[in-house]
């Protein structure tokens, strides 16, 4: 069993930067592949980024260069870097794990998800 605790998010002005936390407790999760996903108000959850357990990284297009995920397997923790924020990145941000190696775009893929955590950008 996997529990993940998220932190990090806030109210930002455009242009800020944030760095959003997702902390797993029960077991390792260095083997496992993880996701952030993001549903902005009246829309669906979105894909925003992957790492996989051996730490390659895919983006959402719209969000490659602005947007780093990390990891600390030490930490047991994976990050999400967000620079230079814009309105439209407003939204709950979800940190999602699988036990599979190899990362995912598909929610349905990810086993564990965290509660979520807000994020809101003013212009």
């Amino acid at each position: 069993q996997v529990q993940l605790v998220e932190s990090g998010g806030g109210l930002v002005q455009a242009g800020d930067s944030l760095r959003l936390s997702c902390a797993a407790s029960g077991r390792t999760f260095s083997g496992f592949a993880i996701g952030w996903f993001r549903q902005p108000p009246g829309k669906e959850r979105v894909f925003v980024a992957t790492i996989s357990g051996g730490g390659i990284t895919y983006y959402a297009d719209s969000l490659k260069g602005r947007f780093t995920i990390s990891r600390d397997n030490a930490k047991n923790t994976v990050y999400l870097q967000m620079n230079s924020l814009k309105p439209e990145d407003t939204a709950i941000y979800y940190c999602a794990a699988r036990s599979a190696g190899s990362g995912s775009a598909s929610p349905g893929e990810y086993i564990y998800w965290a509660q979520g955590t807000q994020v809101t950008v003013s212009s």
